[in-house]
């Protein structure tokens, strides 16, 4: 009889997993097969074989298939390097205060949400602090909508807040929080931290690297680790805290901008670049002075500063490699 499991932490060949059936964190490792084939990664979810004597090791006999997974490309090697699997929603935490909302980083991170098939709830946070001549939260909520992506206005910080300008607040996201698994990004200093506690009650505290289970000890993330907050669960992972997109080519990079991909068909030419001057370019034609088209050219100067990043050939693949 075979016990379905899903892997929390690894090191090396051993693998922290929690029974579904008992919630019991049960370490295990894998048969040769396995790991010949692929390499376990946080999220995944197995099935175990119970030791035949007590005291002994459980034993990874199966991966199911992954529903996605994050990773990042490995062009020298034409391989993924996959970080952790099975997440419901990526987290992306923004600042209406201190540090400034940044418009640019945020498409940044749905490009990796497109990229990895994985919807994401964009949380305008410290919105005690927001001052309307700072930036306008109803256009990027409109942008955001527009994108088929969720937004939440709340402040981590003040637990009274009540939302003002949105539909959706804290109350909302923590419901729709309930039974997923999440992964968190966002810029250094906009609360994730906080607001991780706040959403988990709790049960879950980032500190400086470190991922502290309240009354359960503590773990230091090296590499990626999922974390139960109870109502959801959380992969904490060094991994996907670069937003760098020099992994990605250009071809996929416009299928992740595809409302830019379809405008840009709108072009006389099809080698059309979307420079000012272009004669029959279809965003030049565009009026600034309209909410709709602020929203089109907003997005294309967005495609424009990350395809700056972006290469059919990384730069670190053109130089000699250090020995």
């Amino acid at each position: 009889m075979t016990i379905r499991a899903r892997i929390f932490r690894s090191s090396k060949r051993h693998f922290d997993c929690q029974r579904s059936d008992t919630k019991e964190l049960v370490t295990a490792t894998a048969l040769a097969t396995l790991l010949k084939e692929d390499h376990i990664v946080v999220g995944d979810w197995v099935e175990l074989i119970p030791p035949p004597i007590q005291g002994q090791e459980w034993v990874i006999e199966k991966v199911l298939e992954r529903s996605n997974f994050i990773f990042r490309n490995l062009p020298r090697v034409q391989k993924k390097n996959v970080i952790a699997s099975n997440v419901d929603v990526l987290l992306v935490v923004t600042s209406a205060g201190t540090p400034a909302y940044k418009r640019g980083l945020i498409d940044r991170y749905l490009v990796r949400s497109d990229y990895w098939n994985i919807p994401a709830y964009v949380i305008f946070n410290k919105m005690d602090l927001y001052d309307e001549k700072e930036f306008d939260i109803t256009f990027e909520a409109e942008r955001l909508k527009w994108l088929n992506v969720e937004c939440f206005e709340v402040s981590a910080e003040d637990g009274n807040y009540k939302q003002k300008y949105l539909s959706q607040g804290f109350r909302e996201l923590s419901d729709k929080l309930k039974g997923k698994t999440a992964i968190l990004v966002g810029h250094s200093g906009v609360g994730k931290s906080r607001l991780i506690t706040e959403l988990s009650e709790g049960k879950i505290q980032l500190l400086s690297g470190e991922t502290n289970r309240a009354n359960k000890g503590s773990h230091t993330t090296t590499w990626a680790e999922l974390v139960d907050g109870e109502k959801f669960a959380l992969i904490d992972s060094p991994g996907i805290r670069s937003m760098s997109l020099s992994d990605l080519t250009k071809e996929e990079l416009i299928m992740s901008f595809s409302d830019i991909q379809e405008f840009a068909t709108k072009c006389k030419f099809s080698t059309c670049n979307h420079e000012e001057n272009n004669k029959g370019c279809f965003f030049q034609k565009l009026d600034k002075s309209k909410r709709e088209d602020q929203l089109i050219l907003s997005r294309l100067d967005s495609y424009k500063r990350v395809l700056e990043e972006v290469s059919d050939i990384p730069d670190w693949l053109k130089k000699p490699q250090d020995n």
